[in-house]
């Protein structure tokens, strides 16, 4: 018969009456009959899979309502699924077969109920043979006392679920036995209805009501299409391998799931079966466009149920044009805020800088010509130069980057961790896979050694997804753990594991909580829209969080505390509530290669103790400052991109030592860097990290007093990572890039600080403030230059050191001079005034090379004290008709001494030559000038023991703390 003698229409609805075993026939007649009855999916291989009895809808219970891929591969999954447990006989043999084949002929089937051959299912239990199949009628059974099944058996429930319960525990002495279709609740003697040591149970379609499932290893169970109600749950005990598919647990008393124990020595026939059936068959869900960051709206910053907002675009993450939309904000920053101190007069910023800029565009046209003194092969001049690719450097470039990496995907990430890579492949202990655990106290709980795989379950409405504590392993893959009272993911003592690929989201506390040693791998998760912090590291934790999305979140991205110590790298942090990393109360953590962007507090804050490394990530377009360093905080701060913050690009308060190497500071709407002595007394509780312990039952417990031991302190790798890093007793700053900001660096503080061989251009205001310096500021081989408002602006009673640097070209003064210190061996080249001093300082300025394009070369005003001399002074142009040299007769305190004056007489010959331009410095190898400084060796390394005094300045109004 030929399928196209008629319409295939008809052969379909003709096909469409044909029982299972003839669809199965029809399949083995012809390649064109065989694809005729696959077309039949979506009727009749629907029709024959929802009418089974013994499954339900292939993605009940978390998502019933999308179609799986095919009908009929769900169907056969199923039909491959429930004949496990027949085949605990030998490896498949001729005579295995004809043995099979005998027990199929020879299998009896028993009626169980009123008027049938047996009216309890203890009498039928006691006659039947092996792999024998027991009917049970509807109704209720009910044993006094326990039953043993001791020959294979397969107990299925006749009707529609919920006809026959049974009230009776059971004790499996067998190596296999099959449940169908009934429900269990407990009977007056014990809360476990069914439990198991070392044979086989396959459950399926069943319902256990206020009851336990116990199963120990090595025994072994298979649960499909079950649900787990009314404090049900199932309980596994050194298991080496147990499968619950799709099976639904809500109303808890305590965990849904228990896995105890490591898996014992011994293997039971089942495991390979099982072991094969989780990696045959792939999920059924249908492959649902999951919401790509890139297709959401860019501007979701909205509460807990906003949907996820995009990771940046590979081509254009963040352009100029929607920074200006959603900041209201150009993304150069124009309209800065400075503080007062150092301006040239009451008139407007606006109109100061139009008056500024066109004085000076006037008399570098004309200097530009004849007078100017090259200076462009300082020791820093690489940093300026176009690349060989013709593209402008991002320290000289007006516009800000424009890309940012894109995560890793889990294949890349797996791909290069061996450790991750086997446990992706790992199948050992307890597997849930498609099962939705919702409304009770717990989800999944794994405790002393235990080991558990989670893939693609739903968790909704509990107190704890997963608690992992006592060196268990657990693998979390495509899950969805959602709306927990307390945090989602626990992992405590020890514990490890890998979470990818997971979607961690409105969550009380935290999404993960990681303490007292435990030492997850955490890759490609999202983690978002929580009402606390996203990720939680303390109390020794460690882990590898890795290529994760964690927005919106109320408090910190990630929080880390309390010695917490973590690999944090490859993350986009972005669009959270509070900051995007935290570092607080002693905490480390190697934290590289993470983009930071759009936080509505500062992109990194780092306070109390805290001393992290901060190395190469990307922290950009925040709506507060970039980096904050707090009281007392430290760190490595090193080749971070910081620019388009609308605050500060780097915060430094009171008490604080950070090392800042190689950062790229640029495009920020205040200051470049900002250091202020700031105490900070106000709101302490609410900005300087108000963390307390929330444990699985949503309680206030740090502690964790309840725990089986308490955790001594794991700083093995301590020694390791500080011995790398260099020991300083002065905060640090030190070949960073700072430029195009509001004011290059910005110093308010009581304090020490060394500012070395720093590239500070572009600004809007100066280049570098001081406004209040209690102890020594260092500023040594810098080079300063192009900045709007002069080079270096030093206010009354400061305490600064100018050596060796280069300050060229800025708009105002090179230097403007009213504290107390010394300014040796700069040159200062190309600005519109040189040196000027005033008011009652006490300084001395010896041997450097000055020429102002107009104006004094060195000027003194006022009560000066102090020593001018063995300076060189260069004619700006014959238009100046200011003395090079400049002090006003009245002064008796100031000497003048061997001071070179050089005037304009015919064509200069002028170069800066013995030594050439400053800053002179050395690069160190390995590191690439297009991206970041290079680490440069500095001949002045006396460190000076910084004091902790009380400061006044109120500090910046967007530098906060969680």
């Amino acid at each position: 018969m030929e399928v196209g003698s008629l319409p295939v229409e008809l052969w379909r609805v003709i096909l469409a009456y044909l029982p299972l075993p003839d669809l199965g026939r029809c399949c083995q007649v012809c390649r064109a009959w065989r694809e005729l009855i696959f077309s039949l999916d979506n009727t009749r291989w629907r029709q024959l899979c929802l009418g089974c009895p013994e499954c339900r809808h292939p993605n009940w219970p978390s998502q019933p309502h999308l179609e799986p891929p095919s009908w009929r591969e769900a169907l056969k999954q199923h039909a491959l699924a429930t004949r496990t447990w027949t085949q605990n006989g030998p490896e498949l043999q001729s005579s295995a077969c004809l043995l099979f084949f005998r027990r199929r002929k020879d299998r009896r089937i028993w009626h169980v109920g009123p008027g049938c051959e047996f009216e309890t299912l203890r009498g039928a239990l006691g006659v039947v043979g092996p792999y024998d199949r027991v009917i049970l009628h509807p109704g209720v059974y009910e044993e006094q006392a326990e039953v043993a099944l001791k020959v294979p058996v397969e107990l299925v429930g006749l009707g529609r679920l919920g006809e026959v319960a049974l009230l009776v525990c059971m004790d499996q002495q067998c190596p296999t036995a099959r449940l169908c279709n009934l429900v269990f609740m407990p009977p007056w003697f014990s809360t476990v209805v069914y439990k198991t040591s070392w044979g086989h149970v396959q459950l399926d379609n069943c319902n256990f009501e206020g009851a336990q499932l116990q199963v120990r290893g090595p025994g072994t169970c298979q649960a499909r299409f079950c649900s787990f109600s009314q404090g049900s749950s199932a309980h596994f005990l050194g298991v080496v391998l147990s499968l619950l598919d799709s099976c639904d647990f809500s109303g808890s008393d305590t965990a849904s799931v228990t896995v105890e124990g490591p898996p014992v020595a011994e293997r039971n026939w089942a495991c390979k079966h099982l072991a094969a059936l989780t990696r045959m068959f792939p999920t059924c869900v249908a492959s649902e466009t999951k919401s790509s960051a890139k297709d959401l709206p860019v501007g979701s910053t909205g509460g807990p149920h906003a949907p996820p907002a995009p990771p940046p675009s590979a081509a254009n993450v963040k352009n100029n044009e929607d920074w200006r939309r959603r900041t209201g904000v150009d993304p150069q920053c124009q309209s800065t805020v400075i503080g007062d101190g150092w301006s040239d007069g009451e008139h407007s910023e606006g109109d100061e800088e139009s008056r500024d800029r066109e004085e000076t565009n006037n008399a570098k046209k004309q200097f530009k010509l004849d007078y100017k003194i090259p200076w462009d092969c300082h020791g820093l001049s690489h940093l300026l130069e176009t690349q060989p690719d013709g593209s402008v450097p991002l320290a000289s470039s007006p516009d800000p980057p424009t890309t940012t990496p894109e995560p890793l995907t889990l294949q890349q990430e797996l791909d290069r961790d061996p450790k991750a890579q086997m446990l992706a492949a790992s199948t050992f202990g307890c597997i849930l896979r498609r099962c939705l655990l919702r409304d009770g106290k717990g989800g999944v709980h794994l405790s002393n050694y235990g080991q558990a795989r989670l893939e693609e379950n739903v968790f909704r409405g509990l107190n704890y997804a997963v608690r992992c504590i006592q060196n268990s392993t657990i693998i979390m893959l495509r899950n969805e753990v959602c709306e927990c009272r307390a945090s989602g993911v626990f992992l405590r003592l020890s514990a490890q594991g890998l979470i990818a690929e997971n979607n961690i989201h409105c969550n009380g506390e935290a999404g993960l909580d990681i303490r007292k040693g435990a030492n997850p791998t955490i890759v490609c998760n999202k983690i978002h829209s929580g009402l606390r912090s996203g990720v939680v590291v303390l109390g020794n934790g460690r882990g590898s969080i890795r290529s994760n999305q964690i927005y919106n979140n109320k408090e910190a991205g990630i929080y880390i505390l309390f010695s917490g110590n973590p690999e944090v790298s490859g993350n986009h942090i972005f669009q959270g509530q509070a900051g995007g990393i935290a570092v607080n109360e002693n905490g480390r953590g190697m934290i590289t290669d993470n983009v930071i962007r759009e936080n509505q507090w500062g992109g990194v804050d780092i306070r109390r103790g805290s001393d992290p490394v901060l190395r190469n990530n990307y922290i950009c377009h925040g709506y507060s400052d970039g980096v904050v360093v707090g009281e007392k905080g430290r760190g490595l701060i090193e080749g971070n991109h910081v620019y388009c913050n609308k605050g500060c690009g780097v915060w430094v308060m009171s008490s604080s030592l950070p090392q800042l190497l190689g950062n790229l500071i640029i495009h920020n709407h205040m200051y470049g860097l900002a250091v202020f002595c700031r105490k900070d007394p106000e709101n302490i509780e609410a900005r300087e990290g108000n963390w307390r312990g929330v444990d699985g039952d949503g309680q206030e417990n740090f502690n964790e007093e309840r725990e089986l031991f308490a955790w001594e302190s794991d700083l093995d790798s301590e020694d390791g990572r500080q011995s790398a890093r260099r020991s300083i007793s002065v905060a640090l700053v030190e070949s960073n890039c700072m430029s195009y900001n509001g004011v290059g660096l910005y110093v308010k503080s009581s304090e020490a600080l060394n500012v070395f061989a720093n590239l500070i251009n572009n600004n809007r205001g100066p280049g570098v403030a001081v406004l209040q310096s209690g102890q020594l500021t260092r500023l040594a081989t810098n080079c300063i230059l192009e900045n709007s408002r002069g080079g270096v602006s030093v206010e009354k009673d400061c305490r600064v050191e100018l050596r060796g640097n280069g300050i060229y070209e800025n708009s105002g003064h090179g230097i403007s001079f009213s504290g107390n210190g010394q300014m040796v061996e700069n040159d200062v080249v190309g600005n519109r005034y040189g040196i000027q001093v005033s008011g009652s300082a006490d300084v001395k300025v010896i041997r450097n090379r000055v020429q102002p394009t107009q104006g004094s070369g060195i000027a003194v005003h006022g009560p000066v004290k102090g020593v001018v001399h063995d300076n060189i002074l260069f004619q700006g142009h014959p238009g100046n008709k200011r003395s090079l040299l400049h002090m006003e007769p009245a002064n008796e305190s100031c000497a003048l001494q061997n001071n070179n004056i050089l005037i304009f007489l015919s064509v200069p010959p002028w170069r800066l030559e013995n030594p050439p331009p400053r800053p002179q410095t050395n690069s160190s190898a390995g590191h690439s000038s297009s991206q970041h400084p290079s680490r440069l060796r500095i001949s002045m390394t006396t460190r000076i023991s910084a004091t902790v005094e009380s400061g006044c300045h109120s500090g910046s109004k967007f530098c906060s703390i969680l």
